[in-house]
């Protein structure tokens, strides 16, 4: 079986904003801290695979930023109208 390789390498996706929150992911690339540190001995899979991870990170943030500022349109001084109860 042939294997294919690759002619031009991964590009690291940091993008200078290096600060880790409390679990050690970055802010800037969303890379793990072991993944920050082992990226150049990743073979082209596993770098594939963390990009995969990444985009996977991105659209759970993405996610979670809607459903907050769905929360916070919510108008709590809007009149509602309420029917007679008696």
């Amino acid at each position: 079986m042939n294997q294919q390789f690759e002619l031009f390498e991964i590009a690291n996706p940091c993008i200078g904003l290096c600060q880790s929150n409390k679990k050690g992911y970055c802010f800037g690339c969303l890379r793990s801290r072991t993944e920050r540190q082992r990226w150049h001995d990743m073979t082209t899979e596993q770098q594939r695979e963390v990009l995969r991870l990444i985009a996977g990170r991105k659209l759970r943030i993405e996610l979670m930023r809607l459903r907050k500022n769905e929360q916070l349109d919510f108008d709590f001084e809007e009149d509602v109208e309420m029917g007679e109860l008696f």
